[in-house]
């Protein structure tokens, strides 16, 4: 299981607070540029009611130095400027020089992007500058400015931004929590819960007690773990069944092996019989023979099925045409007296397969063709057995032809059946089997087709295994 920083928990917490605070920035940016614009508003006020009593004054009297000091400090500016049709008044404090660094903050304008851009530049500076801020008096056609530094404003937005930060990373970390424990419940140990028993049932798979109990949610969750419990049930039951089959195996096998020493050594004694001069016995050793050489035969089979190995094909480029023409030839058809073979694949037809697999495959097709033909001696006319090719966008169709008899209806119904769909009395069905699994391991299909008469078998192999 992972530990608690590389798990789940850790992950969902900070994706949380992430999300949170990401939004809080985005959030962030809008208000600190109203921030700026109230505080910047705040001190326009304080011009304008200043500009007032400059406007109740008449010319030709002058304001008190301590009226003056005290509306400029309440204001916080170094000089304030009344404009009224085209007359100009300016109050400000002793000694102040002329600013040499003043940025405008003109709040007539008050759209998103001149508010946002002048409080991220406040926010840079050095508190250096000073502002002249611009904005409309209480009278028509009046306008009032103020002079003072930028310091205050910087100070007053960065305490700001730290308390923003400061309230947003404690609503992040109270909502991840909380959100946290709600998830934690209803999600995470849950799902902690499967993967414990996903490695458990994994390293001991035949321990009924390690499947899982599915809880009756009826959510994905609630589902994961229904279809769980029955994949290790269903996986249980074929394990034990798999162990026992492979414990009667190994048993069938010592059996079929003493079998065939004790068949082989019959074998010998028959041969020995059949030397006999006695009528009855020449009458009677032929078909002890040949009951003795199909009880070999089988118990052969049998062994070679047990030792069938599950390695994945080695795919190499393989030449299809002699590929069947070889399998044919170990099938007993190339020469046969009675029996012509036709293979008409291509001959520049090349396919990645593995060449030992399918020559096994094409040599049990077509020594099934030839003794079903063998067996169908003199009611077949000129008995055949052909070899097709055809392309098609999908893929690649192999089919395996004879004019036989064709399939009786047990071997039908059980067609690929290990030791049931066998054609021929004695038979294992073991050929037909084998040619399937071999076939499916190179991603193909072998099936039956149906036709009137004989009996045709079609391989069909994915495009992806043709080489140009």
């Amino acid at each position: 299981m992972p530990n608690f920083l590389s798990g789940l928990s850790i992950k969902l917490m900070a994706t949380i607070i992430v999300v949170i605070l990401t939004v809080e920035v985005v959030i962030f940016l809008p208000s600190m540029a109203n921030f700026r614009a109230s505080w910047l508003e705040d001190r326009l006020r304080v011009g304008v009611v200043a500009a007032r009593v400059l406007d109740a004054v008449p010319d030709v009297m002058a304001l008190p130095s301590a009226l003056t000091d005290r509306l400029l400090i309440s204001a916080g500016a170094d000089a304030i400027v009344y404009r009224r049709e085209g007359q100009s008044q300016l109050i400000e404090r002793d000694g102040t020089k002329p600013p040499e660094n003043v940025v405008a903050a003109d709040m007539r304008r008050r759209d998103f992007a001149t508010l946002m851009t002048g409080a991220i530049n406040t926010l840079l500076s050095d508190g250096s500058r000073t502002l002249r801020i611009v904005g409309d008096g209480d009278m028509s056609d009046s306008l009032v400015e103020l002079l003072m530094p930028e310091r205050p404003l910087r100070r007053d937005l960065l305490d700001y931004s730290r308390n923003f930060f400061i309230i947003s990373f404690i609503i992040a970390a109270i909502t991840a929590v909380v959100l946290y424990g709600v998830v934690s419940v209803l999600f995470i140990a849950p799902i902690r819960r499967v993967t414990q028993n996903l490695i458990g049932f994994r390293q001991a798979p035949e321990n009924a007690t390690l499947i899982i109990s599915p809880s009756t949610r009826r959510d994905e969750i609630g589902i994961a773990e229904r279809e769980l419990a029955a994949m290790e049930t269903d996986l249980f039951s074929m394990l034990r069944q798999r162990r026992h089959l492979a414990d009667l195996g190994l048993a069938v096998a010592k059996i079929n092996h003493d079998l065939r020493n004790t068949l082989t050594s019959a074998q010998l004694l028959s041969d020995q019989v059949a030397t006999l001069d006695d009528p009855k016995v020449q009458r009677l050793a032929p078909r002890l023979v040949t009951t003795l050489d199909k009880a070999i035969g089988f118990a052969q089979s049998v062994l070679d099925y047990g030792r069938e190995s599950a390695m994945p094909p080695n795919p190499t480029p393989t030449n299809l045409g002699t590929l069947l023409d070889d399998a044919a030839f170990d099938a007993s058809l190339v020469g046969h007296p009675t029996i012509s073979f036709t293979n008409q694949t291509p001959a520049a037809l090349v396919l990645n397969i593995d060449a030992d697999q399918f020559g096994r495959i094409f040599t049990n097709l077509f020594k099934n063709a030839r003794e079903a033909l063998e067996a169908s001696a003199g009611k077949t006319a000129s008995p055949a057995v052909m070899a097709e090719v055809r392309p098609d966008d999908s893929g690649l169709f192999i089919t395996i032809t004879d004019n036989g008899p064709g399939l009786p209806p047990r071997a039908r119904d059980n067609l690929f059946v290990a030791f049931e769909g066998s054609a021929r009395s004695g038979g294992t069905g073991l050929g037909l089997a084998i040619a399937r699994e071999l076939t499916e391991a190179h991603g193909g299909t072998l099936n039956l087709v149906e036709q009137v008469q004989g009996t045709r078998f079609e391989i069909f192999l994915p495009a992806s295994l043709k080489l140009p």
